[in-house]
Protein backbone atom coordinates (compact mmCIF):
# COMPACT_ATOMS: atom_id res chain seq x y z
CA UNK A 1 0.00 0.00 0.00
CA UNK A 2 1.71 2.89 -1.18
CA UNK A 3 1.56 6.57 1.08
CA UNK A 4 0.30 9.95 -0.51
CA UNK A 5 1.23 12.92 1.41
CA UNK A 6 -1.30 15.83 -0.19
CA UNK A 7 -0.45 19.46 0.40
CA UNK A 8 -2.66 21.92 -0.92
CA UNK A 9 -4.81 24.71 0.80
CA UNK A 10 -7.69 24.03 -0.14
CA UNK A 11 -9.50 21.62 2.65
CA UNK A 12 -12.78 20.61 0.80
CA UNK A 13 -10.64 19.26 -2.12
CA UNK A 14 -7.71 17.63 0.43
CA UNK A 15 -11.34 15.73 2.01
CA UNK A 16 -12.08 15.09 -1.38
CA UNK A 17 -9.23 13.32 -2.17
CA UNK A 18 -8.40 11.51 0.73
CA UNK A 19 -11.59 9.46 0.64
CA UNK A 20 -10.95 9.13 -3.20
CA UNK A 21 -7.55 7.95 -3.10
CA UNK A 22 -8.25 6.03 -0.12
CA UNK A 23 -10.80 3.93 -1.45
CA UNK A 24 -8.58 2.91 -4.33
CA UNK A 25 -6.61 1.42 -1.49
CA UNK A 26 -3.79 4.33 -1.23
CA UNK A 27 -2.77 5.07 2.60
CA UNK A 28 -3.10 9.21 2.33
CA UNK A 29 -2.14 11.79 4.60
CA UNK A 30 -2.97 15.35 3.96
CA UNK A 31 -1.60 18.40 5.06
CA UNK A 32 -3.32 21.97 4.82
CA UNK A 33 -0.38 24.38 5.82
CA UNK A 34 2.69 23.79 3.68
CA UNK A 35 4.60 24.95 6.68
CA UNK A 36 4.49 21.64 8.39
CA UNK A 37 4.62 19.78 5.15
CA UNK A 38 8.58 18.78 6.04
CA UNK A 39 7.33 17.21 8.97
CA UNK A 40 4.99 15.42 7.69
CA UNK A 41 7.06 14.09 4.75
CA UNK A 42 9.53 12.75 7.50
CA UNK A 43 6.88 11.05 9.59
CA UNK A 44 4.76 9.58 7.42
CA UNK A 45 7.83 8.25 4.66
CA UNK A 46 5.41 9.08 1.89
CA UNK A 47 6.04 6.89 -1.67
CA UNK A 48 4.77 9.77 -3.54
CA UNK A 49 3.61 13.98 -3.07
CA UNK A 50 1.12 15.64 -4.46
CA UNK A 51 1.78 19.70 -3.82
CA UNK A 52 -0.27 22.43 -4.94
CA UNK A 53 1.69 25.82 -5.89
CA UNK A 54 0.02 28.20 -4.83
CA UNK A 55 -0.47 28.78 -1.42
CA UNK A 56 -0.44 31.27 1.24
CA UNK A 57 3.30 31.44 3.86
CA UNK A 58 5.53 28.96 1.48
CA UNK A 59 4.39 28.02 -2.04
CA UNK A 60 4.90 25.29 -3.50
CA UNK A 61 8.03 25.75 -5.11
CA UNK A 62 9.50 26.74 -2.06
CA UNK A 63 8.12 23.38 -0.31
CA UNK A 64 9.21 21.83 -3.71
CA UNK A 65 12.85 22.99 -3.17
CA UNK A 66 13.11 21.81 0.75
CA UNK A 67 11.88 17.87 -0.33
CA UNK A 68 14.80 17.84 -3.42
CA UNK A 69 17.71 19.02 -1.18
CA UNK A 70 16.35 16.24 0.96
CA UNK A 71 14.85 13.54 -0.74
CA UNK A 72 14.14 12.12 -4.48
CA UNK A 73 10.34 11.23 -3.54
CA UNK A 74 8.40 11.38 -6.47
CA UNK A 75 6.43 14.74 -6.84
CA UNK A 76 3.36 15.87 -8.94
CA UNK A 77 2.50 19.38 -8.84
CA UNK A 78 -1.27 21.08 -8.74
CA UNK A 79 -1.79 23.91 -10.23
CA UNK A 80 -4.33 26.12 -11.89
CA UNK A 81 -1.55 27.23 -14.00
CA UNK A 82 -0.97 24.49 -17.07
CA UNK A 83 1.43 27.26 -19.89
CA UNK A 84 5.02 25.77 -20.85
CA UNK A 85 6.92 28.03 -18.92
CA UNK A 86 5.18 26.78 -15.52
CA UNK A 87 5.15 23.48 -16.07
CA UNK A 88 9.22 23.69 -17.37
CA UNK A 89 9.79 25.63 -14.09
CA UNK A 90 8.19 22.57 -12.17
CA UNK A 91 10.11 19.80 -13.98
CA UNK A 92 13.31 21.65 -13.73
CA UNK A 93 13.31 22.01 -10.24
CA UNK A 94 12.33 18.33 -9.73
CA UNK A 95 8.89 17.85 -9.93
CA UNK A 96 7.98 14.15 -11.77
CA UNK A 97 4.72 15.46 -13.28
CA UNK A 98 2.19 18.27 -13.71
CA UNK A 99 -1.58 18.16 -13.09
CA UNK A 100 -3.39 21.54 -13.76
CA UNK A 101 -6.90 22.40 -12.31
CA UNK A 102 -9.32 21.57 -12.38
CA UNK A 103 -8.79 17.82 -13.16
CA UNK A 104 -10.53 14.55 -12.74
CA UNK A 105 -9.86 11.98 -9.91
CA UNK A 106 -9.53 9.28 -12.38
CA UNK A 107 -7.27 11.49 -14.31
CA UNK A 108 -5.18 12.46 -11.24
CA UNK A 109 -5.53 8.44 -10.07
CA UNK A 110 -3.86 7.49 -13.36
CA UNK A 111 -1.10 9.87 -13.14
CA UNK A 112 0.07 8.69 -9.78
CA UNK A 113 -0.26 5.22 -10.75
CA UNK A 114 2.04 5.86 -13.40
CA UNK A 115 5.03 8.19 -11.39
CA UNK A 116 4.84 5.30 -8.75
CA UNK A 117 5.25 2.87 -11.59
CA UNK A 118 7.67 4.59 -13.30
CA UNK A 119 9.86 5.08 -10.11
CA UNK A 120 9.51 1.40 -9.63
CA UNK A 121 10.88 0.34 -12.63
CA UNK A 122 13.12 3.65 -14.12
CA UNK A 123 16.64 3.26 -15.02
CA UNK A 124 17.94 1.51 -11.63
CA UNK A 125 16.42 -1.49 -12.98
CA UNK A 126 19.22 -1.36 -15.32
CA UNK A 127 21.69 -0.30 -12.76
CA UNK A 128 25.13 0.06 -13.93
CA UNK A 129 27.89 2.58 -14.99
CA UNK A 130 27.33 4.28 -18.55
CA UNK A 131 30.70 6.01 -20.66
CA UNK A 132 31.24 7.83 -23.91
CA UNK A 133 33.36 10.89 -24.25
CA UNK A 134 34.50 11.80 -20.56
CA UNK A 135 31.01 11.65 -19.47
CA UNK A 136 30.56 9.12 -16.49
CA UNK A 137 27.05 7.91 -15.33
CA UNK A 138 25.99 6.29 -12.40
CA UNK A 139 22.81 4.97 -12.60
CA UNK A 140 22.30 3.71 -9.41
CA UNK A 141 23.81 6.63 -7.68
CA UNK A 142 22.44 9.39 -9.71
CA UNK A 143 26.08 10.39 -10.25
CA UNK A 144 27.13 12.22 -13.69
CA UNK A 145 30.81 12.82 -14.29
CA UNK A 146 32.50 15.21 -16.71
CA UNK A 147 36.28 14.68 -17.25
CA UNK A 148 35.91 13.65 -13.25
CA UNK A 149 33.41 16.59 -12.31
CA UNK A 150 30.27 16.13 -10.93
CA UNK A 151 27.26 17.89 -12.72
CA UNK A 152 23.87 18.43 -11.57
CA UNK A 153 21.00 17.19 -13.54
CA UNK A 154 17.54 16.90 -12.38
CA UNK A 155 15.82 13.85 -12.33
CA UNK A 156 14.02 14.48 -15.93
CA UNK A 157 17.21 15.63 -17.05
CA UNK A 158 19.07 12.32 -15.44
CA UNK A 159 16.52 9.83 -17.39
CA UNK A 160 16.96 11.97 -20.39
CA UNK A 161 20.52 11.60 -20.51
CA UNK A 162 20.45 7.55 -19.87
CA UNK A 163 18.19 7.10 -21.70
CA UNK A 164 20.12 8.39 -25.33
CA UNK A 165 23.86 7.04 -23.36
CA UNK A 166 22.02 3.34 -23.64
CA UNK A 167 22.13 3.39 -27.55
CA UNK A 168 24.85 5.55 -28.27
CA UNK A 169 24.77 6.62 -31.90
CA UNK A 170 21.06 5.90 -32.19
CA UNK A 171 18.89 8.95 -33.21
CA UNK A 172 15.83 8.91 -30.68
CA UNK A 173 13.06 10.83 -32.14
CA UNK A 174 11.22 13.15 -29.19
CA UNK A 175 8.16 10.55 -29.02
CA UNK A 176 10.86 8.08 -28.05
CA UNK A 177 12.60 9.64 -25.52
CA UNK A 178 9.52 10.92 -23.73
CA UNK A 179 8.13 7.41 -23.90
CA UNK A 180 11.30 6.20 -22.40
CA UNK A 181 11.60 9.03 -20.22
CA UNK A 182 7.75 9.22 -19.08
CA UNK A 183 6.12 6.62 -19.88
CA UNK A 184 3.63 5.50 -23.06
CA UNK A 185 0.53 7.33 -21.66
CA UNK A 186 2.85 10.44 -22.10
CA UNK A 187 3.92 9.63 -25.93
CA UNK A 188 1.92 12.45 -27.50
CA UNK A 189 3.33 15.52 -25.00
CA UNK A 190 6.72 15.86 -26.83
CA UNK A 191 6.54 19.60 -26.73
CA UNK A 192 9.00 20.02 -23.81
CA UNK A 193 11.67 17.94 -25.38
CA UNK A 194 13.46 20.77 -27.43
CA UNK A 195 13.26 22.84 -23.76
CA UNK A 196 14.79 19.59 -21.71
CA UNK A 197 17.86 19.30 -24.04
CA UNK A 198 18.68 23.34 -24.23
CA UNK A 199 18.86 22.95 -20.48
CA UNK A 200 20.66 19.77 -20.37
CA UNK A 201 23.40 21.31 -22.93
CA UNK A 202 23.70 24.20 -20.51
CA UNK A 203 24.81 21.76 -17.78
CA UNK A 204 27.01 19.30 -19.62
CA UNK A 205 28.56 20.89 -22.58
CA UNK A 206 31.73 22.82 -22.68
CA UNK A 207 30.33 25.20 -25.29
CA UNK A 208 26.26 24.32 -25.46
CA UNK A 209 26.25 26.13 -28.86
CA UNK A 210 28.72 23.56 -30.48
CA UNK A 211 27.42 20.27 -28.10
CA UNK A 212 29.51 16.72 -27.83
CA UNK A 213 27.10 15.32 -25.92
CA UNK A 214 23.98 15.65 -26.65
CA UNK A 215 23.51 15.93 -30.76
CA UNK A 216 20.55 16.14 -32.97
CA UNK A 217 19.60 14.89 -36.24
CA UNK A 218 17.63 18.09 -37.55
CA UNK A 219 13.73 17.30 -37.78
CA UNK A 220 14.26 13.58 -36.56
CA UNK A 221 15.56 13.77 -33.17
CA UNK A 222 18.44 13.31 -30.81
CA UNK A 223 21.61 10.98 -30.06
CA UNK A 224 24.60 10.87 -27.82
CA UNK A 225 27.64 10.11 -30.20
CA UNK A 226 29.08 6.26 -30.66
CA UNK A 227 32.41 5.83 -29.44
Amino acid sequence: MATIVIVDDDRALLELLTDYLGRLGYRVVAVADARQADRFFVEARPDIVLLDVTMPGLDGWHVLGQLRAASEVPVIMLTARGDEPEVLRGFASGADDYVTKPFSFAQLAARIKAVLDRAAHGPTEAAGVLAGEDLEVDIERHRVLRAGTPVGLTATEFRILVTLMREPGKVLSPRQIVTAVWGAEYADETGYIRRYVWHLRQKLEHDPKRPRYVLNERNVGYFFPAS
